[in-house]
């Protein structure tokens, strides 16, 4: 993550820039070459659109950058227990508590993190000074994406500032706006599980099944792709999301992107057996990573509630209606 930061591959355009697609194909291309740096990465570049929109920075062309040698997590994830929780002090807020699924907990310097302030639900940023926020051993015990170090963090007392006021995080149009970026790292880490069944083609060892399994691939990423192209130039058209169409654009991305990315697990490993699944270790972590990644999307329960989205809608078969 230091070497992607100093290299400038984590200073992207904002998502709603004009430049969204640029955006997620660079998070597409470092997921591409290894699924947890995608993780982070697109945590990273989520942590600074976030605190552009609700810092009153706004939608801007450019590339905002973290200051130099900081690598931010965005920890939001909301089990019902424990409860993170935020009090104030005489000089500002501090955090208490338990945080579960800290991606990148040993290895990020700051952090924006959700608590419960005065009731509410609100989002704050934190150094993440390890006398005050610290790893808990043992609460990261993953396969696949062992190395995002996802465990839980312990605060005591831990200075932090408000981003945005209470439920804002939640309520901003950025939300669903980012929440694609996260199918595009899917995507990226597809086509690397993809790339091992294309090269066993490309050397003519593929027979018929394999090279049906292929093609559905082909097909099934080739829409990924196309949804993932049109919600950017959405997204560029509507950055503010007056029209509202935001949450279902966002739900109808991560749904195709993440059956794709699912179709194509399951078809390379059924084209190519066991073989590289036990003797290619970079392959094999691959399918690992990509197979707990995926379950950063909540399922049938996401679909569900796309399904309400449309429910609430007139239909129609024609795009754009």
């Amino acid at each position: 993550m230091k070497s992607l930061a100093s290299s400038g591959r984590l200073d992207l355009p904002l998502p709603g820039s004009g430049r969204t697609l640029e955006r997620w194909r660079a998070l597409a291309e470092i997921a591409y070459e290894d699924t947890v740096l995608g993780r982070l990465a697109e945590a990273h570049a989520d942590a600074v659109a976030i605190m552009a929109e609700l810092g009153g920075g706004g939608v801007d062309a450019d590339c905002p950058a973290a200051p130099s040698g900081e690598i931010w997590g965005v920890w939001a994830a909301e089990p019902p227990s424990p409860v993170l929780r935020a009090r104030t002090m005489s000089d500002g807020w501090v955090l208490d508590g338990r945080k579960l699924w800290c991606s990148g907990a040993s290895m990020c310097t700051h952090a924006l993190v959700t608590a419960v302030a005065d009731g509410q639900r609100a989002l704050f940023a934190v150094p993440l000074d390890r006398a005050v926020a610290q790893p808990v051993p043992e609460t990261w015990r993953a396969v696949g994406m062992s190395e995002s170090d996802s465990g839980a963090v312990d605060f005591d007392n831990a200075a932090a500032r408000m981003v945005g006021a209470p439920g804002e995080y939640l309520s901003r149009p950025g939300f669903w706006h980012g929440a694609i970026g996260v199918a595009a790292c899917w995507y990226g880490s597809a086509c690397a599980v993809a790339e091992a069944l294309h090269r066993h083609a490309a050397a003519g060892r593929a027979d018929d099944h394999a090279l049906a399994h292929l093609g559905a691939v082909t097909s099934a990423l080739s829409a990924a792709r196309t949804s993932l192209s049109a919600a950017a130039h959405a997204i560029d058209a509507d950055p503010r999301d007056t029209a509202g169409g935001g949450r279902v654009r966002a739900r109808t991305a991560r749904a195709v992107v993440e059956q794709a990315a699912t179709e194509t697990l399951d078809r390379v490993g059924r084209a190519l057996g066991a073989g590289p699944l036990c003797g290619d270790s970079a392959h094999a972590r691959r399918v690992a990573d990509l197979t707990v990644y995926l379950r950063q999307s909540h399922a049938e329960r996401d679909l569900a509630a796309l399904g309400r989205d449309q429910a609430e809608k007139e239909f129609s078969w024609l795009p754009g209606r």
